[in-house]
């Protein structure tokens, strides 16, 4: 382990960190929130002097281009570490303890969009800015924009990137991996773009409707008001954020390739996109129903929020149209389903991810027949491809993993808070990212009465969910550690 490369590479990510706080500083001046603007000023010189410090000792151009595996792993999760820890600095002038503090900064580089914050009157409207565009940052990658930016580190980037959006298989864009990189920002860019003008359009003024949409393609759900979307009362604005929240759950490579060739057939021809497509159908059709015999809601508002509340929960955007907590019974466990589900690989959205349930579907599937016809030969095919044994593997591991990790979360919250709701819940929406859960840190309440203890672990769970387990996992090998 070179940890004189690692901490350069952490450096350079500082570095640009640190100007990226000029977006917070411009934004404060445009909202004519001038006293504001201190917190932003000097997080960004602490990111620009931290990464001084950790570019001291020079690495070379040749052991950047020459990275490991593991170098890699632990790079990519010690970036996010240093991403949340640097976003942390501007809540701490809000009179908020260290605790939430990190919780908020935590829940936002992750895309999570768990709350702390009670009172929404007690804060400017740049944090509130500040809060989504750390989800927007985060959504893509902090690590894969470095990528696409950062010419020196282009070599190492490949290792870096699929270390930071793992995927069942290797798949990229484009022949280079930084040209990936940049596709890939380039869609996320121009659908937050896209949808920030249609809210507009919708009447919406500029700051609810950049906010929402920096929060919306990141699959994030921070909103600057107390109760999500629920407090815009328009059911336009509400069908625009479940179309861009579907969108931004669907696998971005899969997006690029159908824009540059232009054949739409590529999204029905997708064995991940039509499980997608179904799954949001049959889980949003089956909720609308419960909602309309039990819930008594008409069947148009049934369907417009069946149909949103499934889209963020499985997107992990966890933004709200309606307070699901008082729903019946029925209802919040078809929701529940939704927590596990997930969006397409290589999107925004947190969770399992579709791809790894089809192939669950298909290993049980084989494994019955090998149970009838044990002579038999029953290759696993993912989009028409066979998979090999190392990846079926791998795949089998991340499913007991991560279940196993969000039952030891939930099992440590129980000890404290004495409520298997808020225990199963809030353990599934962390390393879901997905926010919200149920009871007191339901849609329109927050985390901020948990216990310490709680807080931490779900800080944890947000950034294991967001790095998807593995570096995680990685950097507990004390094998990892040796030179």
């Amino acid at each position: 382990m070179r940890y004189n490369l690692i901490l350069n590479i952490l450096g350079l990510i500082s570095k640009y960190i640190g100007i990226m706080f000029i977006i917070p500083i411009l934004t404060a001046l445009c909202l004519k929130e001038y006293n504001h603007i201190l917190p932003f000023v000097v997080t960004g010189v602490f990111a620009l002097v931290l990464g001084y410090l950790f570019s001291l000792k020079k690495a070379t151009q040749k052991d950047i281009d020459s990275i490991k595996k593991s170098e890699s792993l632990t790079t990519v999760f010690f970036a996010w570490v240093l991403f949340a820890i640097i976003c942390t600095i501007p809540y701490l002038f809000y009179d908020m303890n260290f605790t939430n503090a990190v919780f908020e900064a935590m829940s936002g580089v992750t895309t999570t969009g768990g709350t702390v914050i009670q009172d929404f009157n007690k804060y400017p409207k740049v944090l509130f800015f500040f809060r989504s565009l750390t989800q927007w940052f985060g959504g893509m990658g902090i690590v894969v924009l470095f990528i696409a930016v950062l010419p020196k580190i282009s070599v190492a980037g490949r290792q870096m990137f699929y270390a930071e959006v793992p995927a069942p298989t290797e798949d990229k864009a484009t022949p280079r991996i930084r040209y990936t990189a940049s596709w890939l920002w380039g869609i996320y860019t121009a659908l937050t773009v896209i949808e920030t003008l249609i809210l507009k359009y919708l009447n919406l003024n500029w700051y609810d409707a950049t906010v929402t949409s920096l929060s919306t393609i990141a699959t994030g759900g921070f909103s600057p008001l107390a109760n999500s979307i629920c407090d815009f009362n328009d059911a336009k604005v509400a069908l625009c954020v479940f179309i861009f929240m579907f969108i931004a759950g669907i696998n971005y490579i899969l997006i690029y390739r159908t824009l540059n060739t232009r054949k739409f057939k590529s999204f029905l021809k997708s064995e991940e996109f039509r499980w997608y497509f179904l799954i949001t159908v049959f889980l949003s059709v089956l909720l609308a129903i419960s909602l309309y015999i039990n819930s008594h809601y008409e069947i148009q508002k049934a369907l417009l929020h069946s149909f949103f509340e499934v889209s963020a929960t499985m997107t992990s955007t966890g933004f709200a149209i309606d307070n699901y907590i008082n729903w019946d019974a029925t209802s919040k466990v078809i929701l529940f389903l939704a927590f596990f589900t997930g969006g397409c690989a290589t999107s925004t959205s947190g969770g399992i991810k579709i791809i790894r349930w089809i192939f669950v579907g298909k290993y049980l599937k084989r494994e019955l027949n090998k149970i009838i016809h044990p002579q038999g030969v029953y290759p696993i095919k993912l989009e028409g491809s066979p998979i090999t044994n190392d990846i079926i593997s791998q795949m089998i591991g991340f499913v007991v993993f991560y279940l196993v990790i969000f039952a030891l979360g939930a099992f440590l919250i129980m000890l404290r808070e004495n409520s298997t709701t808020i225990a199963l819940s809030s353990s599934a929406a962390a390393i879901g990212n997905i926010g919200p859960g149920y009871g007191i840190v339901g849609p329109m309440g927050n985390y901020d009465s948990l216990h310490t203890f709680s807080k931490w672990i779900i800080i944890l769970l947000m950034l294991i969910g967001r790095l998807e387990i593995i570096p995680f996992l990685a950097i507990l090998n004390k094998d990892l550690w040796k030179n």
